[in-house]
């Protein structure tokens, strides 16, 4: 029986934050953010999520489902990195 190899949470969360260094627009320093950070207190909108979700789409190639397009999902690099886990093969 073949062995899925892990996934590396901190090998996303590291993505994701290059992702939001990029894309995001963020008033706080993505360097300067824990993985629980708010990250709409750091400057995230409604506008920049969108380009967000693609640019996280693109990356990591996979595809947000409608149940993952809330609020939640975007709040936090740890939220998104789970998020996007649950999405991997």
């Amino acid at each position: 029986m073949d062995t899925v190899p892990a996934i590396d949470h901190d090998a996303i969360a590291a993505k994701v934050r290059a992702v939001l260094g990029q894309h995001a627009r963020l008033s706080t320093s993505v360097d300067s953010l824990s993985d629980d950070s708010d990250l709409y207190d750091a400057g995230l909108t409604s506008l920049t999520t969108v380009n967000l979700m693609l640019a996280l789409e693109d990356q990591f190639d996979v595809e947000f489902d409608d149940k993952l397009l809330k609020r939640k999902t975007f709040s936090s690099i740890r939220a998104l990195s789970e998020a996007i886990q649950g999405l991997l093969p």
